[in-house]
């Protein structure tokens, strides 16, 4: 698609509906918007549970992000044994994963096996997008219109929307001037692109830019990428699955499953370090960060067990990082560029590539770093910084997503009394468990702002809060309750430990998308819960025990605290 085009799609899907009509007739239990494994996990729950449930999808099928994001070498950086569903034991042990790392169709035919599998579609009407949620206060019911001229209202309304979902273009003029194709990360075309004998941009250097650099350049005859901030990135080191290895999982599955429970940061089991990076010589020390760059993957960052809490531990590992990739780059001024220096390892979300630096020394790539040589415009013929005009035939943007809120705001969502999400979220996201908002009854975020989310397993953080919603929902059905609320004492409190958490590691120390830091004018709020998915998971689970501490249960006339 060209770059207008994609700005048109960008914009339809942020566009904001009129005041939503109440003469929908049509009432369903819930209504669930997105159908990537969020939103099919809620499907399958809700169903189970007998309640009558539809659900939106912009997309024309199953997937989510993985539905969207077709970009030459989108693969997951969570192992593919441990980026699955657990909740049904057949289809653990009948799906076969292809590779280590599982690159994005694979995911996607994941997605859609799943779909099939538990006879989900039915239940979704695809490139339908959820444009306008308005709350009634008296009925307790959700008004719900689509951008496919669908009303209905709905008791509950469980947002799947992602966190990784709204693509950012960047603020660059001219940028329908371009005469040739340009394309973001986020709306890849589903017929892919052939680059061969072109002249291509790359505009970002973060994960998806990461991933698909090294794909680009053997491709392209040129290619001209160009970098703003450096990255630490770890070898993928993926291989095709090995049978033996995929066997140890599935016989294990059970007690694997249940260690991700109990004994993890993330919710994904890796080999985790008991002691700290000072507690071992220098010697000792560079040996296990060998070992772990060998081996590849994020588990780098379990070499030692303070990586994220203590500076001078972190700083070990990020000049080990900084030692590989001046190893790896022939040219010593360009390994400088590639190289951070702005931020500890692991604050920003760690990247995991195939040959992503060695892609430097190849003779068709040409590295522009952007702070010294900033980005002017776009013309009809390139890309002109402040010394050089770049001529390209293709530009591709994987300049990221409005992280976590992104894409609940652009939903013209109104609470009570008709309060805009927007406006409640004026200086930042506020959440109690990154569960539900004040002021907001019967809606429900699956992983997020204030919960584990993306520094967690994705589809470990969804099973465990879809669990929870399906819970809650089949006991107010059970206790006759219409209505489940966030109370506004408890949400602030949750903030407050969020923000005190998340001030003992070293997160806030970057201007990462964590913050918001990429999006202008967002506010900088460190949006994630960083204390890890176990206690995160007693929490909730306790506040339901408690008899939903925390929330206000009410029925269409009367309101009880419990």
């Amino acid at each position: 698609m060209n770059l207008t085009k994609t700005e048109t799609l960008m914009a339809a899907a942020t566009r904001t509906a009129g005041p939503v009509s109440a003469a929908a007739d049509s009432v369903v239990d819930a209504v669930v918007v997105g159908a990537g494994f969020g939103g099919l996990y809620t499907l399958y729950r809700l169903r189970q549970l007998g309640f009558s449930v539809r659900a939106f999808e912009r997309g024309q099928d199953v997937g989510g992000v993985w539905y969207w994001n077709r970009y030459p070498g989108a693969r997951c950086d969570v192992e593919s044994m441990q980026y699955s569903f657990s909740f049904d034991e057949a289809l653990q042990q009948e799906w076969r994963w292809g590779e280590r790392f599982a690159p994005q169709p694979e995911i996607l035919a994941y997605a859609r096996h799943v779909a099939d599998r538990f006879d989900l579609r039915r239940h979704i009407a695809f490139g339908a997008g959820v444009t306008a949620l308005h709350y009634e206060d008296a009925s307790a019911l959700w008004h719900v219109q689509t951008d496919a001229g669908e009303q209905l209202k709905a008791r509950f309304c469980i947002m799947a929307t992602g966190c990784l979902s709204t693509a950012r273009m960047p603020a660059i003029a001219g940028l329908d001037s371009f005469a040739g194709k340009s394309y973001h990360t986020g709306h890849w075309p589903h017929e892919g692109v052939d680059f061969a004998g072109q002249r291509v941009g790359v505009i970002g250097t973060g994960s998806s830019g990461i991933q698909a650099i090294p794909m680009l350049a053997q491709q392209a005859k040129e290619l001209v990428v160009f970098q703003r901030t450096p990255n630490f990135s770890i070898p993928a080191r993926n291989v095709p699955m090995d049978d033996a290895y995929e066997r140890s999982w599935k016989d294990n599955y059970a007690a694997l499953r249940q260690r991700a429970r109990d004994d993890t940061t993330s919710g994904t089991v890796y080999e985790k370090s008991t002691c700290k990076a000072h507690e071992v010589d220098p010697a000792s020390r560079q040996r296990e960060y060998e070992r772990r760059w060998g081996t590849g993957g994020v588990n780098f960052m379990h070499s030692f067990n303070d990586l994220m809490l203590d500076a001078k531990s972190n700083i070990t590992a990020a000049d080990f990082v900084r030692d590989q990739i001046r190893a790896t780059v022939r040219t010593p001024e360009v390994a400088a560029l590639l190289t951070p220096k702005d931020h500890p390892i692991g604050s920003k979300r760690i990247c995991v590539d195939t040959d992503y630096f060695a892609t430097y020394n190849r003779d068709n790539v040409t590295l522009v770093d952007v702070r010294q040589d900033a980005i002017e415009c776009i013309t009809p013929t390139g890309v002109q910084t402040k010394s050089t005009h770049y001529a390209l035939d293709s530009i591709v943007f994987a300049t990221g997503y409005d992280a976590m809120t992104g894409s609940l705001l652009k939903i013209d969502i109104r609470g009570r009394a008709g309060e805009p999400l927007s406006q409640a979220w004026e200086a930042g996201p506020r959440s109690y468990l990154g569960l539900m908002v004040a002021g907001f009854p019967n809606l429900f975020t699956v992983t997020g702002p204030g919960s584990p989310s993306v520094l967690a397993n994705m589809i470990f953080a969804i099973e465990q809060h879809v669990d929870w919603i399906a819970e809650c929902l089949r006991v107010l059905r059970e206790k006759g309750a219409h209505s489940i609320e966030a109370q506004s004492e408890a949400q602030d409190q949750w903030v407050a430990h969020v923000n005190e958490v998340a001030s003992r590691t070293l997160f806030p120390q970057a201007n990462s998308w964590y913050v918001g830091a990429n999006i202008p004018g967002k506010p900088r709020v460190f949006m994630p819960y960083a204390g890890g998915v176990v206690p995160y998971r007693r929490k909730c689970e306790e506040v339901a025990a408690n008899g939903y501490e925390g929330f206000q249960l009410g029925s269409l006339n009367t309101t009880t605290h419990e």
